[in-house]
């Protein structure tokens, strides 16, 4: 991951969090980094898919044959 500049973002855990977090050997910074790209990953396709429902439910009414639309492409060739 190449980034150029960072932003700091901070959080409040609970006392207790914190103690049990600090006897653990984990790189905190970089496990929630990960997991912030992770949920941002994923709340994008989650709004994408939503987007592509809400196009497919306003042209659903629509008629459409690919296949006898293509067939009329390359017959009138």
């Amino acid at each position: 991951m190449t980034v150029t500049s960072m932003e700091v973002v901070s959080i409040r855990v609970p006392k207790d969090l914190k103690k049990e977090m600090s006897k653990l050997d984990l790189d905190w910074a970089e496990y929630l980094r990960g997991a912030i790209q992770e949920k941002v990953k994923t709340e994008r396709m989650r709004r994408a898919c939503k987007i592509m429902d809400e196009l497919r439910e306003k042209t659903k009414r629509i008629k459409f044959d690919s296949v006898k639309e293509i067939r009329q492409v390359r017959n009138s060739h």
